[in-house]
């Protein structure tokens, strides 16, 4: 009986290219969560949206919004080089996904801007996350 090769070896060139992808999908949560680390201080304002609630429901968390901007940002980090690296990939897919959820609420009300520049903007921010989170949900149901 012949042995067969693996999904992996009969289609090389489809796992390149989801390799490339997953790599690509993560470079913008690498990036982000890296400035956020860094700098909470910009996105911190909008994190209250997200925070306040949060900390009224559960007394023991910090009650400072950069901590939370930080802790999502190395999150971020950390899923978005597993998700390139290829490793628990699936989760860590799971996890952009659970944190780009409450960000892009938090920091793309586009509804809510008055200017109509602005406006356009935040719905621009809004819809590419929209476009990274069903990158995110591919890469969580990829199945190589």
């Amino acid at each position: 009986m012949a042995k067969t090769k693996s999904r992996a070896h009969r289609h090389p060139v489809r796992r390149s290219t989801h390799r490339l992808a997953r790599s690509l999908l993560a470079s913008m949560f690498v990036s982000g969560g890296l400035d956020a680390v860094r700098h909470p201080e910009g996105k911190a304002k909008e994190a209250e949206r997200v925070v306040a609630p949060l900390i009224r429901r559960f007394p023991g968390l910090p009650d400072d919004p950069e901590t939370f901007v930080r802790a999502n940002g190395a999150v971020d980090v950390v899923a978005g080089v597993l998700l390139a690296l290829g490793r628990f990939r699936r989760l860590a897919a799971l996890v952009l996904m659970a944190s780009l959820v409450p960000t892009t609420y938090a920091g793309h009300r586009f509804w809510e801007e008055a200017g109509d520049e602005s406006r356009a903007q935040q719905r621009v921010h809004f819809l590419k996350n929209l476009g990274l989170l069903g990158g995110l949900m591919l890469a969580a149901t990829d199945p190589d």
